[in-house]
């Protein structure tokens, strides 16, 4: 069996319609140790 734990707000970034605001939330979160969804909103919108 498989699971996988996925924060509250994840499926925002990693499933939206813009390509291009989810590589940027992608790569902020490969940078992360913890992840930080508000961290991960401010790179989504950074573009």
């Amino acid at each position: 069996m498989n699971w996988q734990v996925v924060p509250k707000g994840m499926e925002e970034f990693m499933g939206g319609s813009d390509p291009a605001r989810t590589e940027r939330a992608m790569k902020a979160m490969f940078t992360m140790t913890r992840i930080d969804i508000a961290a991960l909103q401010a790179a989504a919108d950074a573009g």
